[in-house]
């Protein structure tokens, strides 16, 4: 599978902590770090959701801005179940 990583400027490839937030820069999309599953780190959606799994070369810490919104989405969902 090739793909391409998006210009994403100022952030540097990392290795995330568990719980944290990251950016797939394959194609933008802001997850939380659940852990590794061989060589991929797995990420889950803000709010809940299946998870995937992005190549260690293609995770960026994610900006203030989209783990601010992340956050959000997360709270907003809590706030929904019952």
């Amino acid at each position: 599978m090739r793909w391409r990583l998006m210009a994403v400027e100022g952030l540097e490839p990392c290795m995330p902590k568990p719980g944290s937030f990251a950016m797939d820069v394959r194609d933008g999309r802001v997850g939380r770090v659940m852990g590794r599953v061989g060589p991929y780190v797995q990420l889950r959606p803000p709010g809940g959701g299946a998870e995937w799994d992005c190549p260690p070369e293609a995770v960026r810490a994610a900006p203030p801005g989209l783990v601010l919104r992340a956050r959000v989405k997360e709270i907003n969902r809590e706030g929904r179940l019952p």
